[in-house]
């Protein structure tokens, strides 16, 4: 009997989700600095034996956050792709979805920048987590506009990643309606080119 990779590759254990989910929610909510452990812990409902059976450091589950949120991003683009979208359309999703979040309730702005802006160190792995996902992010976003036929992709992902930026950022200190409007506004202007 042949045994295939993928049926040896266990699901994580449920109190790792657990240990996963609460920290997710409370980095973003009220910064990585300002959770301890002993909280995530707490909030978990699991042991601190659990927690370091799952995370030997808090930077471990630092990380681990930032590749789960890395992975939903990854995630949504594929859902996209799998269902033949439009280039021009799952642009227009992109921004759609941007402006959904910066209008939600509980909104704190991007969490890989929130994230980078806690660690100053560019070495430091959680930083190193964040450049990985904005070089992804930024690879992609070209990508898109090459799809779409854009005559200067680079440029035109360079342009519209600042502007999710500045509208995340607005979104959170600012209007959140009125920064989802200039991003559209970028988006239309940036489609217009190609």
């Amino acid at each position: 009997m042949v045994v295939s990779a993928r049926a040896t590759i266990r699901p994580p254990a449920p109190s790792k989700i657990k240990i996963l989910a609460t920290a997710d929610e409370l980095f973003y909510e009220e910064g990585i600095h300002t959770v301890g452990v002993d909280r995530i812990i707490a909030g978990a409902r699991v042991t601190k034996a659990t927690f370091y059976k799952h995370f030997r450091s808090k930077d471990l589950l630092i990380i681990a956050y930032v590749e789960g949120r890395d992975r939903q991003v990854r995630e949504w683009f594929a859902e996209l792709e799998q269902a033949g979208a439009d280039p021009r359309d799952i642009a227009r999703a992109l921004v759609d979805s941007i402006n959904e979040e910066a209008v939600r309730p509980g909104f704190r702005g991007d969490p890989f920048i929130n994230a980078a802006a806690q660690f100053a160190d560019e070495s430091h792995p959680v930083r190193v987590a964040v450049t990985a996902h904005r070089d992804w992010y930024a690879k992609r976003i070209e990508q898109l506009f090459r799809e779409i036929g854009h005559p200067r992709p680079g440029d035109a992902a360079d342009d519209l990643i600042l502007a999710r930026d500045g509208a995340l950022a607005g979104g959170y200190v600012g209007d959140p309606i009125a920064a989802g409007a200039a991003l559209h506004r970028s988006l239309q202007r940036i489609l217009g080119e190609a």
